[in-house]
């Protein structure tokens, strides 16, 4: 093989090296960036009076200066207070309206909070959960306002499972946390759907560290550890309900493994 063949070889090689680290490099941003930048307005939302409830509008500030559109169904002197938050794009929390009535009845009254950047809520940035636990934070803080140190649980689906993960990682004011459909990270769960939209195994699993990477320098070092399957390690003796379907079309059952096999690898 003569030199001008092999130069030709090496300069090859080096191309489509080279172009392969630069797309997945950029692949994180432009799949990310439609889901996250922008205010994000359910298509279909559920009217408490559906139900037959009477509920007390609120608006809570969360410490970074967003304003939660939220709703208390009362009880008096309740049992516990039950936190909900919904989804990224679905479901919205105005579908848990017939979980508050059953838990009213039993005594539980309810917060129903929506997420910053969704619905009647303020802000134009999906933070993936790096953020959201604040919203959680605000909502703690209404209800010890009200109420004293009464037991609090959050309960949230998809997103508002993956806020409620990390909330109770980080506030001990949490009594529990109940998840349904949560990723068990943000990489996870990229490189999951790469997968099953027909990438090879190696190329979503070379992939996942350039997914931490964009959210690291989109969110700040310093949330690098708020991801469920690390916040739940925090959770000690605090009792945690994890829920996933098995036909989860947008986050694999392969997330709440993970986040239980964290559970196991910290006992």
């Amino acid at each position: 093989m003569g030199r001008v063949t092999k130069l030709v070889i090496f300069v090859a090689v080096f191309v489509v090296l080279t172009g392969s680290v630069v797309i997945l490099a950029l692949l994180p941003y432009l799949v990310t960036h439609s889901v996250i930048d922008g205010h994000i307005d359910y298509q279909t939302v559920y009217d408490h009076r559906e139900w037959g409830l009477e509920v007390k509008p609120l608006s809570l500030l969360t410490e970074d200066g967003y304003k939660l559109a939220s709703w208390e169904l009362e009880v008096d002197e309740p049992k516990a207070m039950i936190i909900f938050l919904g989804g990224l794009n679905d479901p919205p929390v105005s579908a848990f309206w017939g979980h508050a009535r059953v838990l009213g009845e039993l005594g539980y009254g309810s917060l129903l909070i929506e997420m910053r950047s969704h619905g009647e809520s303020s802000g134009q940035q999906v933070y993936l959960g790096y953020a959201e636990h604040l919203d959680i934070l605000a909502g703690i803080q209404y209800i010890w306002d009200r109420y004293g140190d009464v037991r609090t649980i959050a309960f949230g689906a998809d997103l508002g499972g993956v806020a409620a993960l990390n909330a109770a990682g980080l506030y001990l004011g949490l009594s529990g946390v109940i998840s349904i459909g949560a990723f068990s990270s943000w990489a996870d769960l990229f490189g999951d759907n790469l997968y099953f939209s027909g990438a090879p195994l190696l190329v979503a699993v070379l992939e996942k560290p350039f997914v931490s990477w964009y959210t690291l320098t989109k969110f700040g070092f310093d949330r690098r550890f708020l991801y469920p399957k690390k916040q739940i390690t925090n959770l000690g003796t605090r009792p945690a309900l994890l829920m996933h379907s098995e036909d989860d079309r947008f986050v694999s059952v392969l997330n709440v493994e993970r986040i239980m096999q964290s559970i196991h690898g910290s006992g």
